[in-house]
């Protein structure tokens, strides 16, 4: 019996002996972290964005069909409301500029179209599987193969991408050597498409949301004398306070005041509007802003990947005493023509304000440096 006292009496001291056991291991945990000398921001910040990498990784590409769908649906609804309401408002202004609206509209939507499918469906570039590679920077840990330069692992598509700029889900399919112009182009002809939709309606816009014309009534004279309501056809009748008039039993009466006409299509017009503005003007934000910040990229020759590796260059060199040089840039005007293709005989007129779909130069398996110094007349443009 003594012994079983005994045990009881020392069980809190085992239980805050233990708890204290516990917290020592978990702060000696944590101080392993933290002595690490290799933790900094980037680090941390990564550790932390595990999770959504791994949903991303493992769920985007379930969503891109999805996506690649809402872009169609909204690229139809657009174009239908602008031929809806946009055109017959601008053809009684002016057939003839109505013409040249219609024109320049169209245009721009073939550009839109044809980049985007090319972007979606053309194949971003893949080193050879089992082949040799001429000149390989390092060797991929998830393919086990050679990774040309410019080549990174696409986490989504699960498969090394040639010049890898980013894994777009819009378009469910990764930008890179192969179709990175089409995207950008893509995203420049329908920032400038809505902007074109935002200009020339803004009048229609304000006629239907503030003015409230259009194909709605208005009453423009205070009416006099008895109130009206209407009947089953539509009519205006008279209400007096001495008889009461049956819905079912009372004639079209004759009278000369307005009647509102298609109510319902005008209430869809103010919609289809409004659905408009909602649409374009985050476009025109959101894409505007990629575009921007992707031809400040294509300025200094690199991509998106690049862009943070060079950054990071330049920090190492910087504390060793050093400059760095990117490698790919060969100034403004020529990074501009090897990314649009504007070489061998290529015009800015047929092959960029025209569909084309020429492709890039070279093979994206090897590309040439600042730092050559011999290059071959049919290898360089």
């Amino acid at each position: 019996m003594g012994k079983v006292q005994w045990r009881c009496r020392q069980a809190p001291k085992a239980f805050l002996d233990k708890c204290r056991t516990r917290m020592w291991y978990l702060r000696l945990c944590v101080q392993s972290l933290m002595y690490n000398s290799h933790l900094n921001q980037s680090y941390a910040s990564d550790v932390c964005m595990e999770p959504i990498f791994w949903v991303v990784d493992n769920y985007t590409h379930l969503l891109g069909p999805f996506f690649v769908t809402a872009v169609a649906l909204l690229t139809a609804a657009v174009v239908y409301i602008a031929y809806w309401i946009g055109l017959p408002f601008w053809w009684k202004k002016s057939p003839e500029f109505t013409m040249v609206l219609v024109v320049f509209g169209n245009w721009l939507l073939v550009n839109v179209v044809f980049h985007y499918y090319m972007a979606a469906f053309t194949p971003p570039g893949y080193p050879p599987e089992g082949r040799f590679v001429k000149e390989a920077v390092s060797m991929c840990k998830k393919c086990i193969q050679p990774k040309p330069p410019r080549t990174h692992h696409c986490s989504v598509c699960n498969r090394c991408i040639l010049k890898m700029d980013h894994h777009c889900p819009w378009l469910n399919n990764c930008v890179g050597f192969a179709n990175h112009r089409y995207f950008f182009l893509y995203m420049v002809y329908t920032t400038i498409g809505c902007i074109f939709l935002i200009i020339f309606g803004l009048e229609i816009g304000y006629n239907y949301l503030w003015l409230n014309e259009g194909e709605g009534w208005q009453e423009t004279e205070p009416l006099q004398g008895h109130s009206v309501k209407y009947n089953l056809t539509g009519h205006i009748i008279p209400i007096t306070p001495i008889h009461e008039y049956d819905d079912h039993d009372v004639l079209p009466a004759k009278h000369v005041l307005p009647v509102p006409e298609n109510i319902h299509g005008y209430t869809m017009k103010r919609r289809a509007i409004i659905f408009m503005a909602f649409t374009n003007v985050p476009v025109i934000i959101a894409l505007g802003a990629l575009s921007l910040w992707h031809a400040r990229l294509i300025t200094r020759g690199e991509s998106s990947i690049e862009s943070h590796i060079n950054q990071s260059e330049s920090k190492r060199f910087e504390k060793m005493g050093r400059t760095y040089v990117n490698p790919y840039n060969f100034g403004k005007l020529k990074n501009w023509k090897l990314f649009l293709g504007l070489v061998r005989g290529r015009s800015w007129w047929r092959h960029v304000l025209l569909p084309s779909s020429h492709k890039p130069e070279g093979n994206g398996l090897t590309f040439h440096t600042v730092h050559d110094t011999v290059v071959e007349k049919d290898d360089w443009p």
